[in-house]
């Protein structure tokens, strides 16, 4: 009957399979793909921080055991919030090494934020990040305040210190509690003194 012979006309199959791995060879290399994949991670952090603050916000404790979630701020242009670092004074750390402390308290909460609640940290930094310093007695209060501020939903961050000057290693320094409106945040911290 008919046999069947390829046209001179029409490329083969094999040359068309060659061609189409040589193309997806040539846009798949790494030169290409690589600026690419980096466009894309900046693209998505901008959208990522361009997002709207929705109207409540809500976060999980940063305990591992404590998986219920607290309303913690509406995003109402009038709500203002604040960080509280309580400072120990039976530790009798000099000004420098307060000030070390305080600004190591601040950062980590920042860092912590960074990953659970960005939202939360936007409100913050556009009520121009206000940061308030109180001290308490000794490390059972400490406890006591962290204890009641994670009872309502407010984060925590404590600053343990290397022991490489002023206190031992270890030693619980700074409390950072916040940051939330002024009233939560106060219903915690308002009859503490200022440092």
């Amino acid at each position: 009957m008919w046999a069947s012979t390829p046209n001179s006309s029409q490329p083969s199959n094999k040359k068309l399979q060659k061609r189409k791995n040589e193309i997806l060879g040539v846009s798949f290399k790494p030169e290409n793909f690589i600026p690419g994949l980096v466009i894309g991670f900046i693209l998505g952090l901008f959208w990522d921080l361009s997002k709207p603050t929705k109207t409540l916000s809500k976060k999980k404790n940063f305990l591992p055991g404590k998986l219920q979630e607290h309303d913690l701020v509406s995003s109402n242009a009038d709500q203002e919030l604040k960080l509280v670092l309580v400072v120990r004074q039976d530790l009798k750390m000099k000004s420098g090494k307060i000030a070390s402390q305080c600004a190591h308290a601040a950062t980590g909460m920042y860092a912590e934020l960074m990953h659970s609640d960005r939202s939360l940290l936007r409100q913050w930094e556009d009520c121009g990040q206000p940061k308030i310093v109180v001290t308490c007695r000794n490390q059972q209060e400490m406890n006591k305040l962290r204890e009641a501020a994670e009872n309502i939903g407010l984060p925590t961050f404590v600053v343990a210190d290397a022991g490489r000057t002023q206190v031992s290693a270890g030693s619980k320094t700074v409390l950072a509690i916040g940051p939330g409106s002024k009233v939560a945040v106060d219903s915690v911290t308002g009859k503490l003194n200022l440092l």
